[in-house]
């Protein structure tokens, strides 16, 4: 079991391709949780307010309304994980920094030792709505970094894209680093986006130097994710009302 969340200081890239291009880059810190273990380092809480914390009620269903563990151990079971005995669950996920909770997207990890089995991409929009993409093989394998999962998009994520075209997931995942990388594909246009980072146990010296680092955590990725908007926009994108979201929690 493991005792303490993992800090894992992030990069992502983001690259919009099409008539309109634009890309980006920051640094954004993730935790990866064994969400059965409600220990971690002073600065860091579960389900109470603290400098970084994790809150069930955030993850697994619902968006404000989760379920946690319970709800990913159901979506694993049926989307043919039966007997999840030999497999463990980890949730990783940007925590929230004083009370302010917003991830564009977290990942429920289904492992059975060091190997990845599937994963349940948890995204979340600007607009208040959540959608889950589930990602194995078809033959319940181990997934590694060259493995491409794809799912088409049904969930609104960017008011400048149409809910159209497929996503092709990659996730490279080894006891020591993350390496994920999701791309849009719908015609001419599409989106790339990675994630790669080093996994290091988290103490209270890692997250205080990260909220100096990368101050207001969850609160500086919204304002990072409305400042690509204005530049998309000054571009020319058009923007599109967010439609209504899908009915079903996972596809």
């Amino acid at each position: 079991m493991t005792q303490w969340p993992e800090h894992i200081a992030a990069r992502t890239w983001h690259g919009r391709r099409g008539a309109i291009r634009n890309a980006f880059s920051y640094g954004v810190d993730y935790l990866l949780l064994d969400m059965e273990s409600p220990q971690g380092p002073a600065c860091f809480s579960r389900n109470r307010f603290n400098l970084y914390a994790v809150h069930d009620r955030n993850h697994g269903g619902p968006r404000g309304a989760g379920r946690g563990l319970p709800w990913a151990r159901e979506v694993f079971a049926a989307r043919g994980f039966a007997d999840l005995g030999p497999f463990r669950i980890l949730l990783m996920t940007q925590p929230s920094f004083l009370g302010f909770s917003f991830n564009p997207v977290s990942f429920w990890l289904l492992l059975q030792g060091d190997a990845l089995h599937a994963v349940i991409a948890e995204v979340n929009n600007t607009f208040g709505d959540r959608h889950s993409y589930f990602c194995a093989r078809s033959d319940f394998a181990p997934i590694n970094r060259s493995d491409a999962i794809t799912a088409q998009k049904i969930f609104h994520v960017s008011p400048f894209q149409a809910v159209s075209g497929a996503y092709t997931f990659h996730f490279g995942f080894s006891p020591t680093e993350i390496a994920f990388r999701i791309a849009l594909s719908d015609g001419d246009e599409g989106v790339v986006a990675t994630l790669n980072g080093v996994r290091r146990k988290a103490c209270a010296q890692s997250l205080l130097a990260a909220a100096l680092r990368r101050p207001f955590g969850a609160l500086r990725v919204v304002a990072l994710i409305y400042w690509q908007a204005l530049k998309l926009k000054s571009k020319g994108a058009r923007y599109a009302p967010p439609p209504l979201p899908p009915k079903k929690e996972v596809s």
